[in-house]
């Protein structure tokens, strides 16, 4: 595992991880040859229900990597990947009741 423990890196892999697990979910579960990711993207954020449910599932990564940087005692980091999960999901319900 990473060793190093600072707030940037958290935030910066906190940032970057849901991305990931959103675009694990298109090579998983959407034809790449049918829709591309940019329309997958325009459409995700049109449609509330897969907005929701997609986007609790990219935060998932992070929880993920929340969980091994506590055990490994990289607690700035922790809290860097703890702030961007929170305001991932603030932003995912501002999406879903404002947009």
């Amino acid at each position: 595992m990473f060793k190093i423990d600072k707030y940037p890196f958290g935030l910066t892999i906190g940032a970057l991880a849901p991305v990931l697990g959103i675009a694990i979910y298109y090579i998983l579960k959407i034809d790449p040859a049918t829709i591309s990711f940019g329309a997958f993207i325009e459409y995700f954020f049109r449609t509330k229900a897969l907005l929701t449910a997609v986007g609790s599932l990219s935060l998932i990564a992070n929880i993920v990597l929340f969980t091994l940087f506590i055990n490994g005692r990289r607690d700035k980091t922790a809290i860097g990947i703890f702030i961007m999960t929170v305001m991932y999901g603030i932003m995912i319900l501002y999406a879903k009741f404002f947009m």
